[in-house]
């Protein structure tokens, strides 16, 4: 069976009704936390308790917020918001312009001008720091330099492969010329054998031919 309807009406014992605020309060911030995210919406929400402590939720600036739906429903800009928001962005002002002049200050410092208002303790502390602003940058350059050879060695020996596959090839070519003279050279021998063993033999068949015949024939 599904839930019966709750009648809304005031809690009369204190301590349920202090334990329904705190978990109702807390799923319409988490809702409104939600909403803000989900749609983009733009939502302030104050909530005071029976005992008078506010609590709030803003998805941007509260005032921001504030004076924006005063403005939209034609109520004027109230004085107290108007001179917060001044005085909020003029001690914004003040304290961008002290960070920057101690940063100017300090930079001054760091390339060794201004130093007259230093005293020995502030001298020291800016020698440490210059001391391991130096050790930094040297090791820098030690780690760029290893780099930067560890880099030359690999391109030398890359070079070097390149080199000695090409004397490689250069010598393979080399010996395939040698190796063809030769077989030309063989090739020539044998045919020239060939031949003289063939004349060899001719003259050979001619005088046996010859010395077969009578005497008194060839007289």
């Amino acid at each position: 069976m599904g839930r019966g309807k709750v009648e809304l009406k005031r809690i009369e014992n204190p301590t349920t009704r202090q334990v329904t605020f705190s978990k109702r309060r807390n799923g319409l911030l988490k809702k409104a936390f939600e909403l803000s995210i989900l749609c983009d919406a733009e939502i302030a929400l104050l909530i005071f308790s029976p005992a008078g402590k506010v609590y709030q939720y803003a998805s941007h600036d509260m005032d921001r917020i504030i004076g924006r739906y005063r403005r939209e429903v034609g109520l004027p800009e109230s004085d107290s918001l108007r001179c917060r928001t001044v005085e909020f962005w003029r001690n914004e002002i003040e304290e961008t312009k002290r960070t920057t002049e101690n940063l100017e200050r300090r930079l001054r410092h760091l390339s060794g001008e201004d130093l007259l208002r230093l005293g020995m303790k502030e001298l020291k502390q800016l020698e440490r720091q210059l001391k391991i602003g130096v050790e930094r940058i040297r090791s820098k350059k030690r780690r760029m330099f290893t780099e930067h050879i560890n880099l030359l060695k690999r391109r030398v020996c890359f070079i070097n492969e390149k080199e000695n596959i090409r004397y490689s090839h250069r010598d393979l070519q080399e010996e395939n010329t040698r190796l063809h003279k030769e077989v030309k050279l063989l090739d020539d021998q044998l045919h020239d054998s060939a031949a003289a063993a063939s004349a060899s033999a001719t003259s050979g068949l001619i005088l046996g031919s010859v010395n077969a015949f009578p005497s008194f024939l060839l007289g």
